[in-house]
């Protein structure tokens, strides 16, 4: 089979500029396949190459707890402190933080169970709404909020990297750079290489960075036993009266809780999905909620809140005082779990992109897998690439703040996907089911979170935001619904065929 692979993709390739590409392309993706890989056992009921389920329920527990912890609770979790106002209501808000992500992933366990489509709220919309808010949900994802949070990722493993080569001056942001665009590279490349390798390094940097927590839980108790209670003492003094406080306080934490919904990007390559959605999601998130809470106890068990709002890395001045001459093991597991942050991250984004190019929402080339390593390595590198042009420019922490809020606007509508989904599919079978109220429970706090600081705080960048939004619509109306091809790409699709060695894919069965 390699010989005749080898022996046709040399033909092609002798003859790029000629008349082949015409006639590769009259063939169809289908012919390609069947000439090309006929002799391959691993294919969809369609015929083509798919994904392959190969993500455990250890690897899917890893997945979740390793996005979520990312580098926000180490190194600035003064964001929830300063907005709440207070130590108890920041606690408070903390544990807030991981019920709601806890009951919205939850009601994605149901969804996740009924609908085993990779590609979590994309897939869930398009099933309840059809494509028009399941299209804008990849529009605003594909090239904004999953490209920009993979650069942030990557920016600070950077600083982390970058820090202990700068001591005594600020590191250049111009190395900085260097680093981030290199580590983007590094974890593109593991996701592209092999499935099994970029678990493996998730679990591995997910054991470092809880070997970290503990780290930091445990000297926060011996600290307690010490009698170091000064600044716990204070509780609710100086608690915000502000509604919009209060939700943006939310929003803080929502951003270092964010990834608890990872896992629904990649059901297709889940084992046993019906059992270990639900079990993954039931472990991890509770873990991660009891690790914040705890992990901020101990921070203020040897800072006062003013120290650290003052921090710029709390983690690190917290080891400084607490650890002595190891305090250097700090920055390195943070390092190591902003990496294990943006391999999940880029691992979930990937098949986000994927499955909305399958569907016909992207081009045709996003949606191929590479036909021995089933990875689908044009969507990860179309991520890769979007976000190493966000890294150049540098500040881009502005535009996350001014998209965050259409996350929960896009929660929100899944959580009423859900609701449509049990009158308009009342008959599908459901291995796991929620309450009715939860579901509704979090739409009325993502209505909160979306309109309180709109309303309180009205600014023209989350206009802007909207805007964007919409204007999904101008490149929706002529590519998909009324399905206009541009010629050339048939030709770019061929090459990068060839060139990537990826061909189209269908939906893998349970």
């Amino acid at each position: 089979m390699a010989d005749g692979r080898t022996g046709y993709l040399s033909e092609v390739s002798h003859s790029l500029n000629g008349n082949v590409i015409s006639t590769l392309h009259a063939t169809s993706a289908a012919s390609f396949n069947s000439i090309v890989f006929s002799n391959d056992h691993r294919r969809t009921p369609e015929g083509s190459i798919g994904l392959k389920r190969r993500v455990g329920l250890m690897s899917g527990a890893s997945l979740i707890v390793g996005t979520m912890i990312g580098s926000g609770i180490f190194v600035s979790p003064k964001g929830v402190l300063q907005r709440s106002g207070s130590i108890a209501m920041s606690l408070l808000v903390w544990t807030g933080c991981g019920l709601l992500s806890l009951l919205g992933a939850l009601c994605y366990a149901e969804l996740g169970t009924m609908i085993t489509k990779s590609g979590a709220e994309y897939s869930y919309l398009l099933e309840a709404f059809g494509p028009i808010p399941a299209y804008l949900f990849s529009w605003v994802s594909v090239f904004v909020l999953k490209p920009s949070m993979l650069a942030i990722i990557c920016l600070s493993f950077g600083e982390y990297v970058v820090s202990p080569l700068s001591v005594g001056c600020v590191p250049d942001p111009l190395l900085v750079k260097l680093v981030t665009i290199l580590a983007i590279g590094i974890i593109t490349f593991i996701n592209c290489f092999s499935v099994q390798l970029a678990t493996h390094i998730q679990n591995i940097c997910t054991l470092a960075k809880l070997s970290a927590v503990a780290i930091i839980v445990i000297g926060g108790a011996v600290k307690l036993s010490q009698g170091h209670t000064q600044h716990l003492n204070k509780g609710f003094e100086g608690t915000t009266n502000s509604i919009s406080d209060i939700a943006t306080a939310f929003y803080s934490g929502l951003w270092a809780y964010d990834g608890w919904n990872n896992l629904n990007y990649v059901t297709e390559e889940l084992v046993n999905p019906f059992v270990n959605l639900p079990r993954a999601i039931s472990f991890g998130i509770p873990l991660v909620t009891v690790c914040y809470v705890l992990i901020n106890i101990s921070y203020l068990t040897v800072m006062s809140t003013t120290e650290v709002l003052a921090s710029e890395a709390v983690a690190v001045t917290w080891a400084s005082r607490v650890l002595g001459v190891m305090a250097f093991l700090m920055p390195l597991t943070i390092a190591i779990s902003t990496f294990g942050a943006g391999n999940g991250t880029d691992f979930t984004t990937g098949r986000l992109t994927f499955v909305a190019a399958r569907e016909g929402h992207l081009v045709g080339i996003l949606s191929y897998v590479h036909i021995r390593r089933f990875t689908p390595s044009p969507a990860l590198i179309t991520n890769a690439i979007l976000a190493m042009c966000m890294v150049i420019p540098g500040n881009i922490g502005s535009l996350i703040d001014f998209f965050s809020f259409t996350a929960w606007l896009f929660y929100g509508v899944t959580m009423a996907a859900l609701v449509v989904l049990r009158w308009k599919k009342k008959n599908i079978a459901r291995p796991y089911k929620v309450p009715l109220a939860v579901p509704f429970v979090v739409m009325v706090i993502s209505a909160y979170l979306v309109l309180a600081p709109i309303i309180q705080q009205p600014q023209i960048e989350y206009m802007y935001a909207l805007l964007f939004i919409v204007s999904g619509l101008i490149f929706y109306v002529p590519f998909v619904h009324y399905k206009l091809e541009l010629r050339i790409m048939d030709k770019i699709t061929v090459f990068l065929q060839l060139l990537l060695e990826v061909t189209p894919t269908s939906p893998v069965t349970s």
